[in-house]
């Protein structure tokens, strides 16, 4: 399968990235690196430097013929989702926004979203937490 995985670059995309060049699967990844290193990235991936929202993200996935997204970019500084929410928005609402229209338009098989659980469900209110938990997102 042909994987695009959106902030690849990062601590915890980039072992997705891994995992999925373990299991034989060819992957490209986006990244801004504003908040990943180059250094996390895997030699194996197909790297662009480029921003969720750029608009030449559509031929990013003809080009690579990609089946399949992970989606992990994200502005994820909280402080600066309060001093500068419509920032935040581009990315984190528009980007991804973007990439699901894309996904649709292209007929591609899955679309994975990848969301933190502080800025899903906040504090945690008991252990374990269970499917139920209540939402009291942070940002």
């Amino acid at each position: 399968m042909n994987i695009l995985v959106t902030g690849g670059a990062g601590f915890i995309a980039s072992h997705i990235v891994n995992g999925y060049i373990e299991a034989g699967h060819h992957v490209t990844v986006i990244d801004n690196l504003s908040s990943g290193e180059l250094r996390f990235l895997n030699p194996k991936a197909k790297f662009y430097e480029m921003d969720i929202i750029d608009i030449k993200v559509p031929e990013v996935l003809k080009k690579e013929k990609i089946n399949a997204i992970n989606h992990h970019a994200a502005q994820i500084s909280v402080s600066d989702s309060v001093t500068d929410p419509v920032f935040d928005a581009k990315s984190n609402i528009i980007g991804t926004l973007q990439l699901i229209q894309n996904a649709v338009s292209l007929n591609l098989e899955k679309f994975i979203f990848a969301s933190t659980g502080g800025a899903m469900y906040g504090e945690q209110i008991h252990f374990p937490a269970s499917e139920d938990h209540p939402c009291q997102p942070l940002s």
